[in-house]
């Protein structure tokens, strides 16, 4: 029997490193961290360091996961 639980997850397959580097890539940081007001984009800000806070704090990864899946349907995501 095979898994579909995450076929209409849009967020299935990809990391959040990859995640936020698309966040990064299209915005900067200065920006990001205007759509997404948390310490890890604003106050010297790296990926490493970003990681390390989202993947121990639940509710700001919600955040970047929904501001990453609104960025997708308004086609502001680079590829």
């Amino acid at each position: 029997m095979e898994d579909n639980s995450q076929k209409n997850n849009p967020l299935h397959g990809l990391t959040l490193e990859k995640i936020v580097t698309q966040l990064v890539d299209s915005y900067g940081w200065e920006e990001l961290g205007q759509h997404v007001n948390i310490n890890c984009f604003t106050s010297n800000p790296s990926i490493q360091s970003s990681l390390k806070f989202l993947r121990k704090t639940p509710w700001a990864r919600t955040k970047v996961e929904s501001f990453y899946l609104y960025s997708k349907r308004k086609k502001k995501l680079k590829e």
